[in-house]
């Protein structure tokens, strides 16, 4: 845990205390899931900081071998499912991403790797790479969205990333459809990432970052809702949040999670440097 407090994602341990998943970097910069606990009625009080990781990167020539990222955290049937991110670093392109998933053992009362191969990985529907997902689970089926690459070219900026849509029957195996949920839309704009996905009011919503976008060249975070959670409408206006005038989120927002708390929406997300200054909280005030 050398820097870094990227991908928040909160999960409720009782009434006040939340268990804060979160990516941190090692000094050699590869990337772990750490957890924090903190008491939202007392100041954000840091309960207790976990001083091993929740996930650790793989072997050496594993999918997950550069380093792991937090995904999505969510409990099915007694288990305690965690989807998470593994990296590998590339020669001819940057990097190669796919989705690897832990499952809580209770007895080690640690989360354990479900196989040393992703759960979705490159292939015909996603040749490249493929990024964060957000998975809901309705009417006997799971929901992921996740984030694919439509091309590589001289540099990140000309990998055209956007957020597609698959389903499950059990939350290993995936059935890609191959739709685009969320595009490409301001100019210049090249990467969708992390989605973040509830269901309010028979509405799906969707947060998400989006980097590229005129003279803009870091992360924002942008909104988007659909009824059936395949046709979407982005309304980024709506997101609910920009860049503070200064300090650790002036330079970019990125990454975040939403969720409800007290009869109100909050939102995890990261500023500057990706995660590197920490990440804060949002709150809803009712104007948007």
């Amino acid at each position: 845990m050398n820097s870094h407090a990227a991908n928040p994602f909160a999960v409720r341990v009782n009434q006040s205390i939340f268990r804060i998943y979160f990516t941190c970097r090692d000094e050699l910069n590869r990337s772990h899931i750490g957890s924090v606990d903190m008491d939202f009625e007392d100041n954000f009080k840091i309960i207790n900081m976990e001083d091993t990781p929740v996930v650790a990167p793989g072997d050496l020539g594993y999918f997950d071998d550069s380093g792991v990222a937090m995904g999505y955290y969510m409990e099915h049937e007694n288990k305690k499912l965690l989807y998470y991110l593994g990296w590998n670093l590339k020669v001819t392109v940057p990097w190669q991403n796919s989705i690897g998933l832990c499952i809580y053992d209770d007895k080690l009362k640690r989360f354990k790797k479900s196989s040393r191969a992703p759960i979705l990985d490159r292939s015909d529907e996603d040749p490249f790479s493929i990024s964060y997902p957000s998975v809901l689970f309705e009417n006997g089926e799971f929901k992921m969205w996740y984030g694919s690459n439509l091309s590589w070219g001289k540099d990140q900026s000309e990998m055209n990333h956007v957020i597609k849509y698959a389903t499950s029957k059990d939350g290993i195996h995936w059935n890609r459809t191959n739709d685009i949920c969320i595009g490409l839309m301001h100019p210049n704009e090249y990467a969708l990432s992390k989605p973040l996905v509830i269901m309010e009011s028979d509405l799906y919503r969707m947060w998400y970052s989006y980097r590229g976008n005129g003279a803009i060249n870091t992360y924002r975070i942008g909104y988007a809702d659909s009824k059936d959670g395949i046709h979407w409408k982005r309304k980024d206006e709506w997101a609910g949040i920009d860049v503070a005038p200064s300090g650790w989120d002036s330079e970019m927002i990125c990454y975040p999670f939403v969720f409800h708390y007290k009869n109100k929406l909050h939102m995890l997300y990261n500023g500057n440097g990706y995660g590197k200054t920490g990440f804060g909280l949002a709150i809803e005030d009712g104007r948007y």
